[in-house]
């Protein structure tokens, strides 16, 4: 599966079939936050954090290729990431693009 941001391949001609999409919702763990809370009063990055963020992002990304398989696509181009609050302490990162059959 292709997966680009941008919104054309070149040397490929397409149809768009439709909306590919893939979500996470991930919450904190009281562990990871009373270390990371230490880590946040002396500065510097939030490592646990980030990567639980890129495994989320990979989650999501993996459950969008899947939405794109099922529609029968070869890629998904103008694909993006977004994050969303959901509650208080648990956050939804979610992967979305267009899906398209080369032709």
């Amino acid at each position: 599966m292709l997966l680009t941001t941008t919104e054309n391949i070149p040397g490929k001609n397409y149809e768009i079939i439709g909306l590919a999409k893939g979500s996470m919702i991930q919450s904190k763990n009281i562990g990871r936050d009373i270390g990371q809370g230490l880590k946040s009063i002396v500065g510097g990055e939030l490592a646990t954090y980030t990567e639980m963020m890129n495994e989320s992002r990979a989650v999501a990304t993996k459950r969008m290729v899947e939405d794109a398989e099922r529609q029968g696509a070869d890629a998904v181009v103008a694909m993006r990431y977004g994050t969303s609050a959901i509650a208080a302490g648990a956050a939804e990162v979610f992967a979305y693009g267009t899906a398209v059959r080369f032709v």
